[in-house]
């Protein structure tokens, strides 16, 4: 199913696709052509209710999903497919629970560990059948996260070339996001950017549990 959609900066078309594995609705927001087309500048985002709706400090989501927008209505053409994997695919239920462990010195990694599940639990199969069946043959991929380049590759989806993000740090997203960099290995170069790196502002020298 797909409706137009008119934004403040142009006209885009979303098409819901239901997926049998997880019963969820993932969606396609597209503007331009890109049927045939090369090098179509892409953002595969995971939900993010936090980020993306409550404007969370927490993480870096609502921030890419606005600066991926924005990037696509200024060349013009591309596609942002919003999957429905909320915390890193673990649900929002068990994200709240990882907040309360980060609270308590955690970081991501090791909060999701202690909750029974891998640090990311995403899947990116039903992003590369929507590039497939939208008709894009090779994309530029807005992102920072190298596993995401090498899942989509595995799956047939030729990956062009990368495009990065350039996060905004705050007090509370700041170990957040040296933990994607460091023990995620996502592409952030956080040297002379840094804010203060304890929970909620706490300086990061505290007895925290060791990363």
């Amino acid at each position: 199913m797909t409706a137009r959609l008119p934004r403040p900066a142009g006209e885009y078309r979303l098409s819901l696709f239901h997926n049998d594995r997880d019963d969820k609705e993932h969606l396609a927001l597209v503007r331009g052509e890109v049927e045939g087309a090369r090098d179509v500048l892409v953002r595969i985002h995971s939900e993010c209710f936090t980020g993306d709706v409550l404007g969370s400090e927490r993480c870096d989501c609502g921030d890419q999903l606005s600066a991926a927008l924005g990037m696509i209505d200024q060349e013009g053409r591309g596609a942002l497919l919003y999957l429905r994997q909320e915390g890193r695919g673990i649900g929002l239920l068990e994200k709240l629970k990882a907040y309360n462990l980060q609270d308590l010195g955690y970081d991501t990694v090791d909060a999701n560990r202690l909750l029974g599940h891998a640090p990311d639990e995403r899947d990116y199969a039903l992003a590369a059948r929507i590039i497939e069946e939208l008709g894009i043959r090779s994309v530029r991929l807005l992102t920072n996260n190298p596993a995401k380049i090498e899942a989509l590759r595995s799956l047939g989806v030729p990956v062009s070339s990368r495009v990065a993000f350039t996060p905004d740090i705050n007090p509370e997203n700041a170990r957040y996001l040296q933990t994607k960099a460091v023990r995620m290995n996502h592409f952030l170069n956080l040297a002379g950017r840094s804010a203060p790196t304890g929970i909620n502002g706490r300086p990061a020298d505290r007895d925290d549990p060791p990363d």
